[in-house]
């Protein structure tokens, strides 16, 4: 069975790093395209960053550009967020989500198939 299991969250001080992990099982991520997203209360879900299948490309939200960092380990079935110098809005419950189709958008939450549960992000002093 197909199951995606995000791990990493927690409350940090504006300016810290946290690194989410996205674990995969039930199939082998080499194939497909993966995407972070984060949801905050009150607000929709909206994409904050994308890895192709082979991890030579990925895509990054203007709002967390040159703070987040995708990356995937083929070998272990994860993708990871590496989140750097984090800000109030980046609170958030943050989900990994695999798209079995190349995304023609990645941003869009309809280019993914499977959706793991999520984990709280709380920046905070």
């Amino acid at each position: 069975q197909l199951q995606l299991v995000e791990s990493g969250g927690g409350l940090v001080q504006p300016g810290g790093s946290l690194r989410l992990s996205c674990a995969v099982s039930g199939f082998t991520l080499d194939y497909y395209h993966i995407g972070w997203f984060r949801q905050a209360p009150g607000k929709e879900r909206e994409g904050v960053s994308c890895i192709s299948s082979s991890g030579g490309s990925t895509k990054v939200a203007d709002s967390v550009k040159g703070r987040f960092t995708i990356s995937r380990d083929n070998a272990k079935n994860t993708v990871y967020l590496q989140m750097n110098s984090l800000k109030f809005e980046d609170t958030a419950v943050y989900y990994c989500a695999v798209a079995t189709r190349v995304p023609g958008i990645w941003y869009m939450q309809q280019a993914y198939d499977y959706w793991g549960q999520g984990t709280q992000v709380t920046v905070s002093s």
